[in-house]
């Protein structure tokens, strides 16, 4: 994710073979096997004890990934939703403030029901039968381990958020739910919008009176279409854009995100944020607007 001219971390290499290999669906014991390496070995290089350069090159060609982006260096292309978000996981482990545009708000700010309705929103998404069906299902309940390890983390350590919303993707929330497919039984389509009214309104909540070191801005323009997030780190800041969604129709399967410290891709995404930031609604008119919303486009509570 560095410049060229940047320092390696061997830590993070480290990070990106476990993210790597989570997003091929490899065991640590399967790696190891492929590599003809102990378990113990590959321990060791997922903690960043990497001896040797020939041993990176065969893991980037097992892995199917380029050796500079195992090594971070320039762009890292992450082209599985595991992946992507263990690579988030590691970045907000190291992160003292987090900026970002993902729908329909900041995963980390949704609550455990969103959680589980996603769970069954994934699941219920899956088209393969048979033996596929059982690998599609395993990578769901992979992902969920890691978006709970992720929410866990954020809740023990609390870095700053910054989360900008976008009004549309509010509306859309609001019309459909979280869902997996258009064939759904009329009664689930319900409590989907009832679940969405309720995440809405704690996001109002967010709003009007907001915990400390949390900060919701509604987006009423057009915004882009892929998701961006910034990492504020002590020595750095980290840019990773996405095409994964969690929000209304969530995307896990296709994609391709990046993840950089290019420093021209930082200053622009940061220009972009500012001025998102500058235009939103924001404390007790954000509240308000939301409250309009929810009047509008949500299901009424039962």
């Amino acid at each position: 994710m560095q410049e060229s001219s940047a320092p390696i971390r061997f830590s993070e290499i480290g990070e990106r073979l476990r993210a790597f290999r989570m997003g091929r669906g490899l065991a640590p014991e399967d790696l190891a096997g492929r590599l003809g390496i102990s378990r113990a070995a590959l321990y060791r290089a997922e903690k960043g004890q990497i001896p040797k350069i020939e041993t990176l090159t065969r893991i980037s060609d097992v892995l199917g990934v380029s050796l500079p982006t195992l090594l971070g260096v320039g762009i890292e292309y992450v082209d599985t939703a595991i992946a992507f978000f263990e690579r988030m996981r590691q970045l907000e482990e190291m992160s003292h403030q987090i900026v970002g545009l993902f729908g329909p708000i900041s995963y980390l700010l949704t609550s455990d029901t969103y959680d589980a309705t996603l769970r069954e929103v994934l699941i219920e998404g899956i088209t393969e039968t048979g033996a596929g069906r059982a690998q599609a299902l395993q990578s769901v309940e992979t992902l969920m381990a890691v978006l709970a390890a992720r929410k866990a983390a954020y809740r023990q350590k609390r870095p700053l958020i910054a989360s900008l919303v976008s009004s549309a993707d509010i509306e859309r929330f609001l019309l459909h739910g979280l869902v997996g497919r258009h064939d759904l039984l009329p009664e689930t389509i319900a409590r989907r919008r009832r679940e969405a009214r309720a995440e809405t309104l704690a996001i109002r909540d967010l709003l009007r009176d907001p915990p400390i070191g949390v900060q919701v801005g509604i987006v009423r323009e057009t915004i882009p279409a892929t998701s961006f997030q910034i990492f504020r780190q002590p020595d750095r800041a980290v840019l990773a854009i996405s095409p994964f969604r969690l929000g209304e129709q969530p995307n896990v399967r296709v994609g391709a995100a990046l993840i950089t410290s290019a420093p021209e891709a930082l200053e622009l995404h940061e220009s972009i944020a500012q001025q998102l930031w500058q235009r939103a609604f924001r404390g007790s008119e954000g509240a308000d607007y939301l409250d309009d919303l929810i009047r509008r486009y949500g299901m009424a509570a039962s």
